[in-house]
């Protein structure tokens, strides 16, 4: 789930448990946090494999909030989203032209063809695991089935970066270029994020090359959440009147992938990894 930089750094719980912080204010995990936080994002991993295995035209993303919700609670968690700066569901459920932040709801009911985000997270004994994936819902049409796969491709060659020493810059430029050499633009607006004890922390983990942001050096114990998103036509989105759901300009599709990944000394974990449920 990405929010604005200004919800960075608030507790998602009173009196959470000490966590150690470099200089540049990131949390940095001890191992016995990184194995909690394993735990929180398995619970993650579960439910979207699960509902990327359910999902059928004729649900409503409604159905899909109350399967999330029933499920990571099932699993000893508590749904990381809801309430959280007033968002009413469990995930984000987002259609199409949808980009992000799409309220689960009764009316909205998934069809042959569409391409469905399914963002989410788990909040177990202090810490978020944080996760997203996208749906082709039955049959879809080339274009959509490129556009997801490449989405997801793009996800991985920046994942590929991750090690301690490395830059976030690192990241940024072959997620950009990945994109773009395949037709599509990088979502600029909306970044991945540190997480941790909190859902959003520092920092900011940009999908395309800018230099707004500090070019952080990666350190190991760092738990990312890194999230392109891929749009077919323009890369800007517009908010809607309910001040969650982001769509794009030009009503082109929109896709994305979500990890939750440990920064090790030699390379990475990603600890949402759903092969491995």
């Amino acid at each position: 789930m990405n929010i604005l930089a200004d919800f960075l750094s608030k507790p998602a719980q009173p009196n959470p448990p000490q966590v150690k912080k470099s200089r540049r204010g990131i949390y940095i995990k001890s191992p016995q946090e990184i194995e909690i936080m394993r735990q929180a994002a398995k619970i993650v991993a579960t439910v979207l494999k699960e509902i990327s295995e359910q999902v059928k035209p004729g649900m409503t993303t409604a159905d899909l909030d109350t399967y999330a919700e029933k499920r990571i609670r099932e699993m000893g968690a508590k749904p990381s989203f809801k309430g959280y700066h007033g968002f009413p569901g469990s995930i984000c459920a987002s259609i199409n032209h949808e980009v992000v932040h799409g309220i689960p709801n009764r009316r909205k009911v998934i069809r042959t063809g569409d391409i469905l985000k399914v963002d989410t997270g788990a909040y177990y004994e202090g810490f978020h695991g944080d996760s997203c994936i996208t749906i082709g819902v039955g049959e879809v049409s080339p274009d959509a089935a490129k556009l997801i796969r490449v989405a997801e491709e793009t996800l991985y060659k920046g994942i590929e970066k991750v090690k301690a020493g490395a830059y976030l810059l690192d990241l940024a430029e072959v997620m950009q270029d990945h994109a773009e050499a395949n037709g599509y633009k990088i979502v600029e607006e909306f970044t991945g994020h540190g997480v941790g004890q909190n859902l959003h922390e520092e920092p900011s983990v940009f999908n395309a090359r800018t230099y707004s942001l500090p070019n952080v050096k990666l350190k190991a114990g760092m738990t990312l959440a890194i999230e392109p998103i891929l749009n077919a036509g323009s890369r800007f989105t517009r908010t809607l009147s309910d001040k969650w759901t982001a769509v794009t300009v030009d009503n082109s599709l929109s896709a994305q992938f979500e990890h939750t990944v440990l920064v090790t000394e030699t390379g990475y974990e990603i600890l949402t990894d759903r092969s491995k449920i």
